[in-house]
């Protein structure tokens, strides 16, 4: 799986928080995505998994329309557009300023800060925390989130049975910031930097097995390239 993270989004350039919400791409998002597309051109996908943002969405397409094997396939191939691979959802804080709302998050805890809450209560409690702080408790909890994650391998999982791809078949995927540091933390928590979230257009790959449970399912071959 190449995983890339979409290209930077003007809500991204605003250091305000987008998980559901959306915003259109930058200039530099442009770039972000044909620099990408370049650099993966000669990757032969067998299929391609966005989230149903458009901020994904022109990522995915940006590369795909890049990719010499891509354009040549003499038959279809699998693009998934699905809201499982969407970024966590921030609730009432959509579109907050990230300082904001991670001090709304943190400070009931003495944690004020993303990084403070990460330190001293782990990753997990930055999603339970928000949600509480949540007036409306809409943000979505850890264990929400793990849910619709999980979900979409399960989505990657069942495409790659029902059309038949061979192991060791190249599948991309555009993710998001949040959710590849998430990842990460999960399937690799040693050996990598994980104190800010990987570029937008950055590669972090994963070796898949689709035919084990998800937790002893990934490895990580590299993250934030």
């Amino acid at each position: 799986m190449y995983i890339v993270r979409h290209g930077q989004t003007y809500f991204n350039r605003y250091n305000r928080l987008q998980g559901w919400s959306n915003s259109p791409l930058t200039e530099a998002g442009v770039e972000d995505a044909l620099k990408a597309g370049d650099r993966l051109k000669n990757i032969g996908f067998s299929a391609a998994f966005c989230s149903d943002t458009t901020r994904a969405q022109q990522t995915a397409q940006a590369i795909l329309d890049a990719n010499t094997c891509w354009a040549s396939s003499t038959g279809p191939r699998p693009f998934i557009s699905d809201a499982a691979f969407r970024e966590q959802f921030y609730g009432y804080f959509e579109g907050h300023d990230m300082g904001e709302a991670w001090w709304a998050a943190g400070a009931p805890h003495g944690a004020p800060g993303y990084a403070s809450i990460v330190e001293k209560y782990g990753l997990a409690a930055t999603r339970d925390f928000l949600k509480e702080a949540d007036p409306f408790h809409d943000a979505e909890s850890d264990a929400e989130y793990w849910a619709r994650i999980d979900s979409g391998f399960a989505l990657i999982a069942r495409t790659a049975e029902e059309w038949g791809l061979p192991d060791g078949s190249p599948v991309l995927q555009i993710s998001h910031g949040n959710t590849l540091l998430s990842m990460m933390s999960r399937f690799a928590p040693e050996g990598y930097d994980l104190t800010r979230r990987p570029a937008n257009g950055s590669i972090t790959r994963f070796d898949f097995d689709t035919g084990k449970t998800l937790d002893s399912a990934i490895s990580v071959a590299g993250y934030n390239e």
